[in-house]
């Protein structure tokens, strides 16, 4: 997919670079998919330089952005995107039975373009809502692969992995085989991590394998923990101590020390250069002080998706332990079967209403703390950092256009108490992904979307036997 120079003149920008600032109307100069200028409009008007390595060659698109508000894409941490299949087949059931009794089954059902259909599904609602990135665990990724390459987003892939399963060392050399093949694919838009399902469905020798495969090829570690009580329950029962003690235990929150995290200097070479190896945890709702202390000196992220653990009644994370003990907290959806949406936003939401209801404390988790979770906390869990989830010279151009011309956006006060507490997946207009406009004025230009719908309802259906 080739890239884009542009330049987007007009808006008001929101770099996410950790000050708060807005640029009240701005310019972004992106340039082979790499943003090489931002600054006021003011100064643009009064500068004549072309901008760097511009030279006569450059003749960028320009897209008028007056009345829009851009932001780094959003990064969906967490989530299954094929089981948008499942979406409102299995509804209002706890866990143990929502998995046992009816995903499970239907999943045994599934072939490989079933996944492939599901999955372009999965991105065209997340690229409608202003996702630009996802982390994906599930089976047959060699599809979802291809449907992040055809689509244009970008995405960590992960195989998952049953331990208790015959299959179960087969399907970690196809993890292996995943790696090879397709890490770096679509411009280095494909990421791959290993993806040990939980402790509860993979033993501790296996996950000891996991982590000592992770470190031989040097990739990161993606697993659901502590989701349940009843999960944490039966990990003390079986190994005496929590879910996340077991996967120290293991040696899987070592496997990801890797090199330093990368810079913007070190991304300057499209994406080579030193990187660190995540692990990332889906959930972490029943954690104790010591488990998130475990978890933030390890250097450990986790995915926080507060609105699949309310509609399975799992519980709610105690995310300002997690922060407060230095823990990178991203968002996720999970699967459009536990959600029932991929709407990000929702979830920054849910992030930042949650623990002020719990706690009776309207301080906690403020807008832009949330907002940061879904742009460049998603970056740094997934081993980005550096590379996209800021608006800045030297990253990736991963953006999202908002209309703020709406009622329910008038008036402006705070953009970011917009963005968090009364914007919609419908307000974005324009998403670019690694310099590539791959959604205008609300149509998706990378591939037919009426033909994904049409294919996946379906597959949906012969799925479930309707």
């Amino acid at each position: 997919m080739e890239m884009s120079d542009l330049i987007i003149r007009g808006a008001a920008i929101l770099p996410m670079d950790g000050t708060g600032r807005v640029i009240d109307r701005g310019e972004i100069t992106i340039r082979n998919g790499r943003i090489v200028k931002v600054e006021p409009l003011r100064a643009v008007a009064s500068n004549h330089h072309a901008p760097a390595g511009g030279g006569d060659e450059f003749k960028p698109e320009v897209i008028e952005a007056s009345g829009h508000l851009v932001i780094p894409g959003l990064i969906n941490a967490h989530t299954h995107a094929a089981m948008t299949l499942f979406r409102g087949y299995a509804d209002d059931l706890p866990l143990k039975t929502w998995l046992e009794e009816r995903i499970w089954p239907i999943e045994a059902r599934f072939e490989a373009e079933d996944v492939y259909f599901g999955t372009m599904l999965a991105i065209a609602e997340m690229i409608r809502g202003g996702v630009t990135a996802f982390a994906d665990m599930y089976f047959f990724m060699e599809q979802a692969a291809q449907a992040v390459v055809e689509s244009g987003i970008r995405a960590s892939l992960s195989r998952g992995l049953i331990g208790i399963l015959p299959g179960a060392e087969k399907a970690l050399r196809e993890s292996r085989e995943l790696v090879d093949r397709w890490r770096g694919a679509g411009g280095g838009r494909v990421d791959v991590m290993l993806g040990p399902h939980a402790p509860y469905t993979c033993p501790p020798d296996f996950l000891r394998k996991v982590g000592e495969e992770a470190r031989r090829i040097g990739c990161g570690i993606h697993i659901h923990l502590s989701e349940t009580r009843f999960e944490v329950e039966e990990s003390f029962r079986i190994h005496g101590c929590s879910p996340v003690q077991v996967v120290r235990a293991a040696g899987l929150l070592d496997a990801h020390g890797g090199p330093e995290p990368m810079t913007a200097e070190t991304a300057a070479h499209d994406g080579e250069g030193a990187r660190p190896f995540p692990f990332l945890a889906a959930h972490c709702v029943h954690v104790s002080g010591e488990d998130c202390s475990i978890l933030g000196r390890s250097g450990a992220a986790v995915a926080h998706n507060p609105g699949s653990n309310l509609k399975l009644g799992s519980g709610i994370a105690p995310v300002p332990m997690l922060l407060r003990e230095g823990v990178t907290v991203a968002l996720g959806t999970d699967g459009a079967a536990s959600n029932n949406n991929l709407d990000l936003l929702e979830e920054a939401r849910l992030a930042a209403l949650l623990p002020k209801g719990i706690a009776e404390d309207p301080t906690l988790v403020p807008a832009y703390q949330a907002l940061e979770m879904a742009t460049g906390a998603g970056a740094r869990a997934l081993g980005w950092e550096g590379r996209v989830g800021r608006i800045e010279p030297g990253y990736r151009a991963d953006l999202v256009l908002f209309d703020l011309e709406q009622s329910h956006l008038t008036p402006v006060h705070d953009l970011v108490a917009h963005l968090v507490y009364a914007a919609r997946a419908g307000d974005v207009r324009t998403v670019i992904i690694d310099g590539k406009v791959v959604m205008r004025d609300r149509e998706i230009l990378t591939f037919d979307e009426t033909e994904v719908r049409r294919e996946a309802a379906l597959r949906a259906r012969r799925l479930a036997g309707t």
